[in-house]
């Protein structure tokens, strides 16, 4: 009886509100999880009641699962519960007075701006050929200069990098689109990763390959760069450029871009139009840097705070 329940929300989560495909991936393992550990005590979606999710909880903290996983889990159990209720499925929710273990705000790691500055320096001059160079120093400059994530940034299509835009359209979570500027210099790594592009393009159309849609185009399913392929180079590329690779990911380097705003005057607001989070709140871990800045003035400026 509840083997479509699972497919029949997530179809809903992705048509009614426009839920990302990383998040509905996650929802389905996480729901999939929960109905094979109830069907393993004999119990299936329609029966369990509150202790057993609570229950459920407890194993998943067994396993050792990290807090926010516990916490997305829920969550998925909660919608899922509604959903059932809303379609006539079950008459209650027993996931809907459960509190979670909820999410540990950690600050996030970031880099240093001479940090940056080495992974750019390596970008430039790591690789095995001119073509190489060239895409590596697109890659990081455009990813320090916008702070996508990156899945934006592997997935661009070239037609928005076309023409030496001065900002660049990006389509983030939930096919939510955003406009970035651009830097001088990732402008300049652009256009001439494009030139390369396209020369590499029209010899492969002149064979009878169709052209690639994307900026960072590959031979493999995706049809451009992976997440995967990138995140092995940016841990190279720290290596060559004498950063520790274990500071070093992606997402560091998007938490660079905000700190290093935030750190120049930049306003909450705007980094977070700028990042594409839907609530502020998600930008406000941010601050930390605000904190250290405050530290700063006071220990430098107060009379009590100087040396006597």
């Amino acid at each position: 009886m509840t083997r479509h329940w699972i497919q029949a929300f997530l179809e809903a989560q992705a048509a009614e509100l426009d839920a990302a495909h990383n998040t509905q991936l996650a929802y389905a393992r996480d729901l999939k999880d929960y109905q094979g550990w109830l069907m393993a005590r004999g119990s299936d979606l329609d029966k369990a009641m509150r202790d057993d999710v609570e229950a459920y909880l407890i194993h998943c903290e067994t396993q050792g699962l990290a807090q926010a996983t516990r916490a997305r889990r829920l969550s998925a159990i909660r919608q899922l519960y509604r959903f059932a209720f809303e379609e006539g499925w079950r008459s209650d929710n027993p996931a809907i007075q459960i509190k979670g273990p909820g999410r540990k705000k950690s600050l996030p790691k970031t880099l240093t701006v001479e940090e940056v500055d080495r992974l750019l320096d390596a970008a430039r001059t790591h690789g095995r050929h001119k073509h190489d160079r060239l895409r590596n120093t697109c890659l990081l400059e455009l990813l320090y200069a916008t702070g996508m994530r990156v899945s934006e940034l592997v997935g661009l299509p070239i037609s928005a990098a076309r023409g030496d835009p001065r900002m660049l359209l990006i389509r983030g979570k939930g096919d939510k689109e955003r406009m970035v500027p651009l830097s001088p210099p990732a402008r300049a790594a652009m256009a001439a990763w494009i030139t390369v592009q396209d020369t590499v393009q029209d010899a492969a159309v002149a064979k009878g390959t169709p052209p690639s849609r994307y900026l960072f185009a590959s031979r493999g399913r995706s049809g451009h760069l992976t997440r995967h392929r990138f995140y092995t180079l940016i841990k190279e590329l720290a290596v060559a450029g004498g950063v520790s690779p274990a500071k070093v990911t992606p997402h560091t380097l998007r938490h660079a871009f905000a700190t290093h705003l935030l750190a120049n005057g930049a306003d909450l607001r705007s980094i977070q139009t700028l990042l594409g989070h839907a609530d502020v709140s998600t930008t406000e871990i941010y601050t930390h840097v605000l904190d250290e800045r405050l530290k700063e003035l006071v220990l430098e400026h107060h009379p009590l705070a100087r040396d006597s």
